[in-house]
């Protein structure tokens, strides 16, 4: 936990400081945008380069709380509702696409993947799911008919076909 206190305060010391200038870093940085420059000073002072650990403080701090802090601010009924969602999960995964690219880790990655899951695990595992229902009534009587009405007709060609006694046609 004293890691990640640490981290988290030499990232927002890197990013609230504005006369550091563009941080300098020793490894290949996504792109040289500001922001994309932070992530990648951080990773560089605390662990030497962008690596996976890295990633996860970022997530951790970024993207994962932000999410976990608008999730607690809305009804737990409200959860369920896509319409409700979509916009705070869009912006959910653009924060750990735009990270992971800053860092060219590629996304999506195993971490990304098991924040997901653990996301959906714990706000979405009490959604109910469409399940199968069966089809419309008109829809079943026509299923059922057929096969009934196909067999007194096939019956009947096979009748009229011994009937006539030589098997041709």
């Amino acid at each position: 936990m004293k890691g990640a206190l640490g981290f988290f305060g030499v990232f927002l010391s890197l990013v609230s400081d504005a006369t550091h200038g563009e941080p300098t870093v020793s490894f290949a940085c996504g792109n040289n945008s500001h922001k994309c420059m932070d992530f990648c000073a951080a990773c560089y002072d605390y662990y030497g380069a962008p690596t996976m650990e890295c990633l996860a403080q970022l997530l951790h701090h970024l993207c994962l709380s932000n999410y976990e802090n608008n999730m607690a601010s809305l009804n737990r009924t409200d959860w369920c509702k896509w319409g409700d969602m979509s916009g705070l999960y869009s912006k959910l995964s653009l924060c750990t696409e735009e990270i992971s690219d800053c860092l060219l880790i590629p996304w999506p990655n195993p971490l990304v993947e098991r924040a997901f899951v653990d996301i959906h695990t714990k706000f979405f595992q009490d959604c109910p799911t469409e399940e199968l229902s069966d089809p419309p009534p008109v829809i079943v009587f026509a299923l059922v008919i057929t096969p009934i009405c196909l067999i007194p007709i096939m019956v009947s060609l096979v009748v009229l076909k011994t009937k006539n006694g030589d098997g041709s046609s």
